[in-house]
């Protein structure tokens, strides 16, 4: 999918990256609002050679403990450039040669080996040595971290000192040595308050929100996809899409894709049944019991609040029931705002059926 819009985030993140570190950013959105095209965007087309970007993907792993964790962090790999790394030195030589980016921090195998037997300071004082040898050759380190989220399960396993300690870590990064960028990417906004909370980030950190498109840019993005898959697009076809999907990216581009070879109607009205059908799923396995603590009707009040509303106060809902319904990607919650909503427009017409 081609990038669209997002010149509001864009300016703001470059403005960010203007000037010297000094805070954690938390991108973060309902899922698929383009979080994470918008940086692989920025990074592409925006930076120049001044930047070099280490990027760690979380989803790719699964992070239980700590092992996984360094695992996700560094790469070993012993093909093409990064053969013939043998020590720390080599490894910057490394760097300042490469790409603008790169997928994990490159680390001797035999060093690697080491940080299963230490602390987890020493792998991240390797972090540290790396990016201010980065810094010293001419080039701005940014450390990114998408899919946040991903790491949670490290907080249920008996080592929350790890996820604390992580973000002490990132802190000395930002605001005390001003060495790096660093921006975090979760469409869990629970998680992204909880670790705001666990990691004291307290003036260390910001939010930037990427959301869905208002319905203006929406509906210039559908213009847009439609000239370039050369589909015919009547303004009431429009309005018809909008009023399913909303200004989700990925939901209006897969409309407009299909309709090269489908109709609108049955696109739409495919894409709610099956938004309906889990929905339905969901509603059935909580009456069965199935989800200890979580009573039925009270996911039934707190979702009939959505029965005219789009938007309401995240203190309307019980507490439990809010976070079972956000952790169920069901609902979004906006910190800052303290507001809540669907995941999206077509969650929101599933719950006006269902409920």
């Amino acid at each position: 999918m081609k990038f669209f819009n997002r010149e509001k985030e864009i300016n703001e993140i470059l403005h960010i990256l203007e000037g010297e570190p000094n805070l954690i950013y938390f991108i973060y959105g309902s899922i698929n609002s383009g979080k994470t095209t918008l940086i692989n965007h920025i990074i592409n087309n925006e930076l120049n050679d001044n930047y070099k970007v280490f990027y760690i993907n979380f989803r790719t792993y699964l992070v239980s403990e700590k092992r996984d964790f360094i695992e996700a962090i560094f790469t070993t790999k012993k093909e093409g450039i990064l053969e013939k790394i043998k020590n720390k030195s080599e490894v910057i030589n490394l760097i300042t040669k490469t790409t603008k980016t790169l997928t994990g921090v490159p680390i001797p195998e035999v060093e690697f080996n080491k940080l299963f037997e230490e602390r987890i300071n020493d792998a991240f004082q390797y972090l540290n040595d790396v990016f201010l040898e980065t810094k010293k050759s001419g080039k701005t380190p940014i450390l990114i971290l998408d899919e946040l989220q991903m790491i949670k399960d490290v907080t249920t396993n008996g080592q929350k000192y790890l996820l604390k300690e992580l973000f002490q870590f990132l802190v000395s990064l930002t605001k005390e040595q001003h060495l790096c960028h660093v921006f975090c990417l979760t469409s869990d906004s629970l998680f992204a308050e909880y670790v705001y909370n666990t990691g004291e980030l307290e003036d260390r950190a910001d939010y930037i929100l990427v959301d869905d498109f208002d319905k203006e840019t929406a509906l210039r993005f559908m213009d847009f996809l439609a000239k370039e898959n050369r589909v015919s697009l009547s303004n009431r076809d429009k309005e018809k899409i909008y009023s399913y999907v909303g200004g989700k990216p990925i939901l209006i581009y897969k409309v407009i894709n299909d309709m090269r070879y489908k109709k609108l109607e049955d696109i739409l009205n495919e894409m709610l049944k099956i938004e309906m059908s889990k929905l339905k799923k969901l509603l059935i396995r909580i009456k069965n019991g199935k989800y200890e603590g979580i009573k039925y009707n009270d996911v039934i009040n707190a979702l009939f609040l959505f029965k005219k509303e789009y938007i309401t106060n995240e203190y309307n809902i019980d507490e439990d029931i809010k976070e079972f319904l956000i952790r169920k990607n069901i609902l979004f919650l906006n910190p800052i705002e303290e507001l809540i909503k669907p995941q999206s427009y077509l969650v929101w017409n599933a719950i006006k059926r269902v409920v």
